[in-house]
C-alpha cells in the first residue's frame, strides 16, 4: 500500500541544527528520500553563510551529496518565514530549541523535533508510530505559541527503544512495574562529545536528565488518548542510566512486573507477532519487523545489529524468568537513527500518510 502512493512533487523541508550529529543523520536520511526534499539548512551563526561542507565536519558513513555540499547555511535564529518550505525537522540542542520552534509554530510551520523541549506539553503528541500513533489526534486541536502551526516531538533515545519492546507487553499482559539500565553508546552525547580520556577504560553512571526522561516519558507514550487529554500510564519506572565507549546503540537491561505473567513462548511471540500502522502503510523508513527476537545467549550486541531493518529496528534477546519481577531481557536500538532522526523522519512520513502534513 505505501509503495503505491505517490505524488508529482517531494515535500520540500528544512533541517534546523543541520551540522550535528543528529542533524547529519538528517542530511544523510532525507537526501534521497522517496517524499522529502531538503530546501534549506539551518544551523548556528557561526556557521551561517558558509557552505554545507564547509561548516560541517561529515561524519557519516556515506558520502555527502554534493547538491547537499554546496548549499549555504542560514542561521536557525534568524531564519526568515519562508514558504518554499513547510515542513521544518528539528535537531537543535534544547539550550535554544524551544523558543527558535515556537516561533516556527507561531509562523504556520509544522515542526517535527527531536529536542526535549516540547515533549511533555499536553497539547503535543511524544511520538513513536508503532507505539500510539492515536496520539496525533491532539493535532485536531492544538493551539500554541499564539500560531497555526504544529509540532510533534520525538522521544528520549533510550525510551524509543524501551517503548517498542513494552507496547506489546502492554498490550498483550498489562504492565505494573519496569526496571532498566542503559548502557548508551558515546554518539549520544553529540560532537566532539565525551572527551576520550573520560570514556576509554571507563564507564560513566551518570548522563545528566536521561533517567527522569525513561522514568516519565514511557508513562505519555503508552498512556490512553481520552477526550483530547493524554491519561498517563500508571506504571511504574525506575532506571539508571550509563555512558559507555561504544560508537552507536544503546543497549538497555530490561525487568518488567507484568499485570498477567504469560509463559516465555507468549512473550517470544507477542515480540515476534508485533506490527502496527506504520507498516501496514509500508512507510519508507518503517522496519520491516519492528522488534527482532534472539535465541543466542550472546544476542543483540551493538557492532552487530544496530544497523537491522535500515537501523529502525529493536533487537531483543536474553530473556528469562526474574526473581524479583516476572521476567527479563536486553533490547538493542540504534541511537541517533531510530532514537533521533530517523524516528522524526518516520514521524513526518505517518503524518503524511494520515493528512497532517500538507504541500
Amino acid at each position: 500500500m505505501g509503495h503505491e502512493f505517490h505524488f508529482r512533487d517531494k515535500i520540500p523541508v528544512a533541517i534546523l541544527g543541520a551540522t550535528g550529529m543528529v542533524g547529519q543523520r538528517f542530511v544523510e536520511l532525507l537526501g534521497n528520500h522517496p517524499w522529502f526534499q531538503i530546501v534549506c539548512l539551518a544551523a548556528s551563526e557561526k556557521s551561517a553563510g558558509k557552505t554545507y561542507a564547509e561548516a560541517a565536519n561529515w561524519l557519516m558513513a556515506s558520502p555527502l551529496p554534493t547538491s547537499i555540499a554546496s548549499m549555504t547555511l542560514q542561521s536557525c535564529q534568524n531564519l526568515e518565514p519562508n514558504r518554499s518550505f513547510s515542513l521544518v525537522f528539528s535537531s537543535l540542542d534544547a539550550a535554544c530549541a524551544g523558543e527558535i520552534e515556537a516561533d516556527f509554530v507561531k509562523n504556520g510551520y509544522t515542526v517535527v523535533t527531536n529536542a526535549r523541549n516540547h515533549r511533555m506539553n499536553q497539547q503535543v503528541p511524544l511520538l513513536i508510530p508503532e507505539v500510539n500513533s492515536a496520539h496525533l489526534k491532539l493535532l485536531d486541536n492544538q493551539n500554541l505559541f499564539g500560531g497555526n502551526g504544529k509540532i510533534v516531538t520525538n522521544p528520549n533515545c533510550s525510551t524509543i527503544g524501551l517503548c517498542l519492546a513494552l507496547k506489546p507487553l502492554q498490550d498483550h499482559f498489562g504492565l505494573e512495574s519496569v526496571h532498566a539500565t542503559t548502557m548508551q553508546a558515546i554518539s549520544g552525547a553529540g560532537y566532539p562529545g565525551v572527551a576520550s580520556l573520560d570514556i576509554l577504560d571507563n564507564v560513566i553512571p551518570h548522563i545528566m536528565g536521561e533517567e527522569a526522561k525513561m522514568e516519565t516519558e514511557p508513562l505519555k507514550i503508552l498512556g490512553e488518548l481520552v477526550a483530547n487529554q493524554i491519561v498517563s500510564n500508571p506504571m511504574k519506572i525506575s532506571a539508571q542510566c550509563n555512558r559507555v565507549a561504544v560508537s552507536d546503540g544503546h543497549m538497555i537491561n530490561v525487568s518488567v512486573k507484568l499485570k498477567q505473567k504469560p509463559t516465555k513462548q507468549e512473550m517470544i511471540e507477542a515480540f515476534q507477532s508485533f506490527t502496527s500502522i506504520a507498516q501496514e502503510l509500508a512507510l519508507p523508513l518503517a522496519p520491516k519487523n519492528p522488534i527482532h527476537y534472539f535465541s543466542e545467549d550472546q544476542y543483540p550486541q551493538p557492532k552487530v545489529h544496530r544497523h537491522l531493518d535500515k537501523g529502525m529496528a529493536v533487537s531483543i534477546g536474553r530473556l528469562r524468568e526474574c526473581p524479583l519481577f516476572d521476567y527479563k531481557f536486553t533490547l538493542l536500538s540504534h541511537n541517533t537513527i531510530r532514537g533521533a532522526a530517523g524516528g522524526a523522519v518516520l514521524n513526518a512520513e505517518l503524518m503524511v500518510r494520515l493528512g497532517y502534513i500538507r504541500w
